[in-house]
């Protein structure tokens, strides 16, 4: 019998066990986010059950992007488990291994981040802290967003916590150096759920994933690995192939073995005559005085092609600020093409994974469902 992918609901209750099972069967599990409404479960379901799985398929996530449609990546249980070592390797404790780690993970199980570690769970690493656990406090390690690592450090709830491996969306210099002030190691990492794990930074700058190979071809970073994904659901999707090389889109640079990513080239904004990348100016209103988060998007406008808009989400605590001021201040950070025209307030709405989504910030302001900045 040919094996199936099997749609998990994202509870955190005995989801390891039911992970297990699945593969026990020789199935491919996906887990769901139990927020979804259930048109969204609805459509999942016949979307996994609309194409026949690869024999080799063993685990199965879903993948939006930061703009797109979801779709389904399948990935070899190999793809996964090549990495165990060298993750166990990051996650291990300064001065030698505890007795038992236990990791938590803030991010839905439907977000290949929190997949990873349950597959390494069963495969021996970590003991798995899903939000709700009642053992939350002992937890030695943390595999999240930048979004959970500050929520943690704020709570100040986690006596035990040694290492914070974070993924998802870009991490800002201050937020490592808080962190690291109070005793927790900080590994960030670039990566895509097509790719896996591609680059690391322990505070020197993102390089090479042991076992990965990086190229820069006509400005995208092409990745060579043993832990790329099977590819999509139903055949080829966004994700392009060269031989055993792969490459998701992403614009980079690579200079003396530094890696610097500056978004998808299917998210870049035309304005006028220039091309706007949002990571890139996303990054630049991060370094501004009182805003915690951004995500810029291009508003389709007749006859300059996008107007180029950011949605901010202030910190903790401040005021939002007003339009004149955003304006003032991007002044000091951006060419005239790449300067936001006109400001919403957040907060910032994220990706399963945690990367800004621009799609449904896009949709919230055509909607109507956010407030201009005054």
């Amino acid at each position: 019998m040919s094996s199936q992918i099997v749609v998990l609901g994202g509870s955190g209750e005995g989801l390891l066990d039911r992970l297990r099972a699945v593969r026990a069967d020789g199935d491919v599990p996906l887990v769901g986010n139990d927020r979804w409404p259930a048109a969204h479960w609805d459509a999942v379901r016949e979307l996994a059950a609309s194409r026949p799985v690869p024999a080799e398929a063993a685990w199965a996530t879903l993948t939006s992007g930061t703009s797109g449609t979801p779709r389904i990546v399948l990935r070899s249980a190999a793809s996964w488990e090549r990495s165990f070592e060298a993750v166990s390797a990051l996650l291990a404790s300064p001065g030698g291994a505890d007795a038992e780690q236990r990791i938590l993970l803030p991010s839905p199980p439907a977000s290949s981040l929190t997949l990873f570690s349950l597959a390494h769970a069963l495969g021996g690493g970590p003991r798995p802290v899903l939000p709700d656990s009642a053992d939350r406090a002992e937890a030695t390690v943390l595999h999240g967003t930048p979004q959970a690592l500050s929520a943690v450090l704020a709570a100040g709830d986690l006596p035990h916590l040694r290492t914070a491996l974070i993924g998802g969306s870009h991490l800002p210099a201050g937020l490592r150096a808080e962190a690291e002030s109070r005793g927790v190691r900080v590994v960030s990492y670039y990566g895509a759920a097509e790719l896996s794990f591609v680059a690391l930074d322990t505070g020197d700058g993102h390089r090479a994933f042991p076992g990965a190979e990086l190229e820069i071809r006509q400005g995208e970073l092409w990745v060579r690995s043993p832990y790329l994904a099977l590819g999509y659901l139903g055949g080829p999707g966004p994700v392009r192939t060269a031989g055993d090389w792969m490459s998701v889109g992403d614009l980079a640079t690579l200079e003396d073995g530094v890696l610097t990513v500056h978004g998808r080239r299917d998210a870049a904004i035309l304005t006028a005559s220039a091309t706007v990348i949002p990571d890139e100016v996303e990054a630049g209103l991060r370094t501004l005085p009182g805003i915690a988060d951004a995500v810029v998007l291009g508003l389709p406008t007749d006859g300059i092609g996008a107007l180029v808009a950011a949605m901010i989400e202030p910190e903790p605590g401040a005021a939002v600020p007003t339009a004149r001021a955003l304006r003032s201040l991007a002044a000091t950070r951006f060419t005239s093409s790449h300067r936001p025209r006109i400001w919403f307030e957040g907060p910032v709405p994220r990706t399963e994974s945690g990367k800004p989504a621009r799609a449904e910030a896009l949709r919230r302001v055509q909607a109507g469902e956010v407030r201009r900045c005054a």
